[in-house]
């Protein structure tokens, strides 16, 4: 009869302990060192981002041999991209495009890439389910099949 009561109380705790609200998102760009392909964590750990229901984000744009990836918070990266495509369920998919963008500029200044056309293919890849996803794998364990495990380990002993 205890052990039961020891199993209930070890569920209802392990239902009521949850993470916190914030995401962590690998946040930081190809140009530093560490955070290319392959993402090294021990340099990069993870930030929280700043919305309560945001997306890690990892953006490649690819020109030729060229590829710059960067990893950060969708919040944080939807106040200048205006490339962000609409679908922003878990995966990867291509950049949209922004036919309004740099269309009232009369620039002669190529470098400047006011029409974002520098970049010959653009993918947006998102997700939200697990914590620093827009990097290296991850493995997450929750605190109830850690319990649960525990005390069916203890049972059969």
């Amino acid at each position: 009869m205890a052990r039961i009561v020891v199993l209930c109380v070890l569920i209802v705790l392990g239902l009521l302990i949850k993470e916190g609200e914030a995401l962590y998102c690998y946040r930081c760009n190809s140009n530093q060192p560490g955070c290319g392909t392959p993402l090294n964590w021990l340099w990069f750990w993870g930030e929280t981002c700043p919305e309560y229901d945001d997306k890690c984000v990892k953006i490649i744009e690819r020109k030729d041999a060229e590829t710059i990836i960067t990893r950060e918070c969708l919040s944080t990266v939807t106040s200048f991209r205006t490339d962000m495509p609409a679908d922003k369920y878990e995966g990867c998919r291509p950049a949209a495009k922004d036919v309004r963008l740099g269309h009232y500029v009369n620039n002669s200044i190529h470098q400047l890439d006011i029409h974002r056309s520098y970049y010959d293919e653009v993918t947006w890849c998102f997700c939200y389910f697990d914590h620093r996803c827009n990097g290296a794998t991850s493995v997450t364990v929750s605190i109830l099949l850690l319990s649960i495990g525990t005390v069916i380990h203890h049972f059969t002993i």
